[in-house]
């Protein structure tokens, strides 16, 4: 069965987007520097991580508000990979170059289970917040590959909101630096 895994990168201050998401600012204000570390190609470290969740990647579960505000940037699928948009409104399949937007407003749990189908032996991909959230709320979270950029948006989208008051326990995997972010794996503690 697929893992499922959370794969963000997260400012030193707790954000995954700076304020003001939208259309104008995808990932919010200051928020771009967050992914410079996948764009620049001076660190053998950062691109083995690329490579490396590119490779995990079977399917994306990502929430509406990702999508509305990535798929431009995006001009195709975040990964070559099928992608499941969790939303409240039915949408038409949309096909893309290197994968479908299939829309699911059944729930979280038809959602996953798609998304888990799909990826076979590979792993299902989250993006999005609130989508990490309520998969790690419903403990059916396996993994966090997460980036730790050096910059304080001071502001923004946290990662870790909405969690509740239980206590969630993680075991570290791996911790690498580059010159760009701190690459860290976790296993959910289940």
């Amino acid at each position: 069965m697929a893992q499922v895994i959370a794969h963000v990168t997260m400012s030193l201050d707790g954000f995954m987007a700076g304020p003001d998401v939208g259309a104008a600012h995808p990932m919010g204000r200051g928020g771009e520097r967050l992914h410079q570390w996948i764009f620049d190609g001076s660190s053998e470290v950062d691109a083995a991580a690329v490579r490396r969740q590119f490779a995990l990647t079977g399917a994306v579960l990502l929430g509406r508000r990702t999508f509305d505000v990535g798929v431009g940037v995006w001009g195709d699928t975040p990964y070559p990979a099928p992608c499941f948009v969790l939303t409240h409104h039915p949408a038409p399949v949309r096909t893309e170059r290197s994968g479908t937007f299939t829309f699911v407003h059944t729930g979280l749990s038809d959602a996953l289970d798609l998304a888990v189908a799909a990826a076979g032996e590979r792993a299902v991909t989250l993006m999005g917040a609130d989508v990490v959230q309520q998969v790690l709320r419903a403990g059916l979270l396996d993994e966090i590959h997460l980036q730790l950029a050096p910059v304080l948006l001071g502001g923004g989208r946290r990662l870790f909101d909405q969690l509740g008051t239980d206590h969630i326990a993680l075991e570290q995997l791996a911790a690498e630096p580059s010159p760009h972010v701190t690459h860290l794996r976790y296993r959910v503690v289940k």
